[in-house]
């Protein structure tokens, strides 16, 4: 599950017992050597499908971790890519990487900025938003105000995309496997604080809709045909596409 150079079972009980905000901190030097990291595959088809709108000026990473969505935002933004975490460790290994790919070669600008999801320090300065595996950090309760600061912080016309996968079904491994690790973390913030929010079974593709409906947005759903079809024909993973209405 881990390679050589990812975490300890006693570092992730460690970060386990944190806060979320002090637990990336220390997780953050080897994230990027762990499952919980985004993909190439998912951010390599998000890029595609969202080119397909056209390139656009600026575009922001929401709890963009170590950076995985910068090499999504560089490819599609012209003039600028901010990166925004409340994870003082996660930022400075982004700080890194963005370093790195400046110094391959001329992009658009990259920033980073410590900020809250919840609470975030913009105006209407983004055209685009993405956000990759952040949102089991909030509950339920969290989302449609969440919605509304990524509405707040897009200019007329803007896009809020993030993929979704299908949810497992009951008849499979997976499904036991996530019903799990919900159960056990409400039973650790039950007994400690602070809690650490990380629910894989809370962000139902209904909810998300009406969250992001009621944020104002006007809401599609894309395949991402690279992962296929289940059984019944619906795709394994979709893009949610939430554009501000120009308006």
């Amino acid at each position: 599950m881990f390679s050589p150079e990812g975490p300890s079972l006693r570092e992730l009980t460690v970060q386990a017992l944190s806060s979320v905000e002090h637990g990336y901190d220390l997780l953050a030097p080897k994230f990027d050597h762990t499952p919980f990291r985004t993909p190439d595959s998912v951010l390599t088809a998000v890029t595609g499908a969202l080119a397909r709108g056209g390139p656009c000026d600026d575009g922001l990473d929401l709890c963009c971790g170590t950076g995985a969505g910068l090499a999504v935002l560089s490819e599609l933004c012209r003039r600028s890519v901010t990166g925004v975490d409340f994870s003082a460790g996660m930022l400075e290994v982004a700080r890194k990487r963005g370093g790195a790919a400046r110094n391959a070669g001329a992009g658009p600008r990259v920033r980073w900025v410590r900020a809250d999801a919840r609470a975030l320090p913009f105006t209407a300065a983004f055209d685009l938003v993405v956000s990759f595996g952040a949102f089991g950090h909030f509950l339920p309760g969290e989302l449609p105000g969440l919605f509304r600061q990524v509405h707040s912080v897009l200019r007329p016309g803007g896009r809020f995309a993030f993929p979704i996968a299908a949810p497992p079904r009951p008849t499979s491994p997976a499904y036991w496997a996530l019903l799990g690790f919900d159960a056990v973390m409400r039973v650790r913030n039950a007994v400690r604080r602070p809690p650490f929010v990380m629910y894989y079974r809370t962000f139902r593709p209904a909810e998300v809709r009406t969250g992001l409906e009621g944020a104002g947005f006007e809401v599609t759903w894309q395949p991402l045909p690279e992962f296929g079809t289940r059984r019944d024909g619906s795709p394994r993973v979709r893009m949610v596409l939430a554009r501000r209405p120009l308006g």
